[in-house]
């Protein structure tokens, strides 16, 4: 491995390796600009973190399991990774429209308001 492979991938101005600081600097800055277009982006607390959290909600809504998930943000517990997976919207939309109703196929077992023997045990309580 040569010295060109030690490289840091994101530098700073000076040729430093970028730090969270650094990061969170650049964030910031760009998100006030997009603000320009998004107004409701002005009032968001937007912070490194927030990549994380987005990466994984991405990474749920495309399918990935949450035990993959989990892994590539470096988690011990997959109960960490449901904090950051958080269900969208639309996911939930999704769910709705796949969600049918449980039909009553056994005919035994009609509406407990009109069965007999259960309207007698209930008044027998």
């Amino acid at each position: 491995m040569d010295s060109a492979d030690r490289q840091p991938l994101f530098r700073n101005r000076s040729g430093h390796p970028l730090t969270r600081f650094g990061v969170r600097y650049i964030l910031r800055k760009h998100a006030r600009t997009a603000s320009n277009s998004v107004p409701t982006l002005a009032s968001k607390r937007v912070h490194p973190h927030v990549l994380r959290h987005t990466a994984a909600s991405h990474f749920l809504q495309a399918g990935v399991d949450m035990v993959t998930i989990g892994r590539w943000l470096g988690h011990a517990n997959v109960s960490t990774t449901s904090i950051y997976a958080e269900v969208d919207l639309e996911s939930k939309r999704q769910a709705v429209r796949k969600a049918k109703p449980i039909l009553n196929t056994n005919p035994r077992s009609a509406d407990w308001r009109t069965n007999a023997d259960t309207l007698s045990w209930l008044e027998s309580l």
